[in-house]
């Protein structure tokens, strides 16, 4: 445990940062998720209601530093496929 006083409040904020950037994670993986299971049951219709939520989603993440941005693209290029391939 610090002794410093600046070190105590670090840590403080440290506890709640992680723990923002958690809810915001688990927020993103439950999107992602439901739009899977969309696609997975076949319902178009659903998939392409959720697709643009779930790519707004993401694209929050990576403002907020919770994913790089180059897997965030990746992420949303597989997401894409799979909404496509469900259209064919």
């Amino acid at each position: 445990m610090p002794n410093i006083k600046s070190a105590k409040k670090r840590v403080l904020i440290t506890e709640k940062k992680t723990a923002e950037n958690k809810a915001i994670k688990s927020a993103l993986k439950t999107q992602i998720k439901k739009f899977l299971a969309a696609v997975s049951a076949g319902d178009k219709a659903l998939a392409e209601q959720l697709y643009p939520e779930t790519v707004s989603a993401i694209d929050s993440a990576v403002t907020k530093g919770i994913l790089h941005k180059n897997n965030a693209s990746n992420k949303k290029a597989k997401l894409a496929k799979k909404l496509a391939s469900i259209a064919a």
